[in-house]
């Protein structure tokens, strides 16, 4: 730890608050950082470097001040950071009036150093821990050895079974959400203490990462238990936050590099074509997701749009794709979509074959029904 100018004039400033006599910081080498008087800042202080050489309190009289450079009659005392000597303060005045402000004015800067200290601490840790979140969710060239001795030192536990979730932030009043907007989602994430690791993945896209920790069982994952916490997270954003949110988690992974994959998978679903709401869980939208990809792929996609493209062009009102929607949405229980559109089921079977007719496929085949379905996941 060492004195900065910004430090020396905190601990100016807090010292002369509370007495009336002019405070002047040295850094290790005996330059004047900080101080009352503005005119002796950049000068060398001769008695700082007796007193810190020695490590002891060094009172300066009139006779002394006019033997050594940069020095005027006062009282100087050691800074001391884990008991080391990093500094010296002093306070200008006859000694015999200063001298009883001594300890108070050492004790204020010790004080303020170890604060300083601190913050340094706290963000070195965020920093460290913002660079190992990202470099697990992107797992290029992924040093399992490095980034297991990062975590150890700052005490995180990368054993523990976690999936990753992806927040998008949007603003209330439709202006851009801020940078502190997404500081502020990463405070309500972090604390209470959940063991998350949270990192913003991007400001651009105004998104946060999370890799929350899970229970596993037999059966995988509690993808219920976890439903419950996001409505959580969710009421306490309502109640907090100047922004709504929209959530995506994906599917867990073992393993470190599991990590990478899990945050695909949340990024795949919060970008699946289709997808709405404001909570998304990969295994209730596997087949959007999935489907998505195919936008990467231009005559893959053609050639599955090519039927629906077909009935979409001869479906003058479109009662025909909201029939073939609705059949999809209930699983192709004909009651149940009668009862839905309000129509007879003569009226849906006419419907449907005619959509079979306009497509070429034919909705009683499995192969057939499903490249339709397919093809309006993909739109």
């Amino acid at each position: 730890m060492r004195l900065t100018e910004s430090i020396a004039r905190q601990i100016v400033e807090r010292s002369m608050k509370i007495i009336q006599f002019s405070v002047v910081v040295m850094d290790e080498h005996g330059w004047i950082i900080g101080s009352g008087d503005p005119k002796r800042l950049n000068q060398k202080h001769e008695g700082s470097i007796l007193a810190m050489g020695d490590n002891r309190v060094l009172e300066i009289d009139d006779a002394m001040a006019a033997r050594l450079k940069g020095v005027l009659p006062g009282i100087n005392l050691p800074i001391l950071f884990q008991g080391k000597p990093i500094g010296v303060v002093g306070i200008s005045g006859k000694p015999e009036q200063v001298r009883s402000y001594g300890e108070l004015v050492k004790m204020t800067a010790e004080m303020v150093v170890e604060q300083a200290a601190l913050m340094d601490q706290i963000q070195w840790s965020k920093r460290h821990r913002d660079e190992l979140v990202l470099s697990l969710i992107h797992g290029a060239d992924l040093n399992e050895s490095q980034l297991l001795s990062l975590a150890h030192r700052l005490e995180l536990d990368l054993t523990q079974p976690r999936i990753a979730a992806i927040i998008k932030v949007f603003s209330k009043d439709r202006d851009t959400p801020s940078h502190q907007h997404l500081q502020r989602l990463v405070q309500l994430l972090e604390y209470p203490e959940r063991n998350n690791l949270v990192a913003i993945s991007s400001v651009t896209d105004n998104e946060v990462v999370v890799l929350k920790p899970v229970q596993l069982t037999d059966d995988g994952w509690s993808l219920e238990r976890e439903r419950r916490r996001v409505d959580k997270l969710l009421n306490r954003i309502r109640g907090e936050a100047a922004f709504d949110i929209r959530i995506a988690l994906g599917e867990y992974f073992p393993g470190l590099r599991g990590l990478a994959q899990s945050y695909d998978t949340a990024k795949a679903t919060l970008d699946a074509p289709g997808s709405i709401g404001e909570v998304l869980f990969y295994q209730d939208n596997v087949l959007p997701v999935l489907v998505g990809g195919l936008q990467s792929d231009p005559w893959r996609r053609k050639q599955l749009l090519q039927p629906l493209e077909q009935l979409i062009g001869a479906d003058g009102n479109g009662a025909l794709l909201r029939t073939l929607t609705r059949y999809f949405e209930l699983d192709c229980d004909q009651g149940r979509t009668c009862d839905a559109l309000h129509i007879h089921r003569n009226t849906l079977r006419y419907r449907l074959d005619k959509i079979s007719t306009l497509t070429g496929l034919d909705l009683n085949r499995l192969a057939d029904r499903t490249r339709l379905y397919l093809a309006l996941l993909s739109q």
